[in-house]
């Protein structure tokens, strides 16, 4: 994560964790992390991996987009490429890039991935009630939802519950490019 990024995140941890009259032990709690890494997180220290953010956004009722906003939120929100946020990175370099979002909830998050050969990527479940739904651009997704596996080629599109254990991953020689939307509902 950028300064900027890590430095709104600290504010918005905060700031969110205080509204709830929350101490730091309560959010590590429901969040299930570690109360060390609330206090590296709210310090602006460190590198949080994208499941501690998504796990400290649900446990504090916002998208993952309100933690990592730069700035207070427009009337007209624009989001120019430079202010998108890669926050997942694969072995081999593939990027999940969080391109916009809306808040409050309802809300949705909009996604770019890329996979290269052989990644994968598991997700734990979202809040109760979200959807997602997957478009291919290239290649063939391997999408696993609890344990039902499916193949979605290029153009094609699917709808799961994203409140249930699932992984995307790239089986293929050649790189899989695709785009998210999660709704949490």
């Amino acid at each position: 994560m950028t300064d900027k990024v890590g430095d709104a995140v600290a504010r918005t941890v905060r700031s969110l964790r205080a509204a709830h009259g929350w101490s730091l032990d309560q959010l590590a709690a429901r969040a299930g992390v570690s109360k060390g890494v609330l206090v590296a997180l709210e310090q602006a220290r460190g590198n949080p991996n994208l499941g501690t953010l998504i796990r400290v956004s649900e446990a504090l009722g916002v998208p993952l987009t309100r933690l990592v906003q730069v700035e207070e939120e427009p009337p007209i929100q624009f989001f120019p490429a430079a202010r998108q946020v890669v926050l997942w990175q694969g072995p081999s370099g593939g990027t999940g890039t969080l391109l916009a979002g809306s808040d409050p909830r309802p809300s949705v998050e909009l996604w770019r991935w890329v996979l290269r050969p052989g990644e994968c990527r598991d997700s734990e479940p979202h809040t109760p009630g979200t959807r997602e739904i997957v478009t291919v651009d290239s290649g063939r997704l391997a999408l696993t939802v609890d344990a039902s596996r499916t193949e979605i080629g290029a153009g094609d599109t699917a709808v799961f519950h994203g409140d249930r254990p699932h992984s995307y991953a790239n089986e293929g020689d050649n790189d899989v490019r695709f785009v998210l939307a999660v709704m949490d509902l």
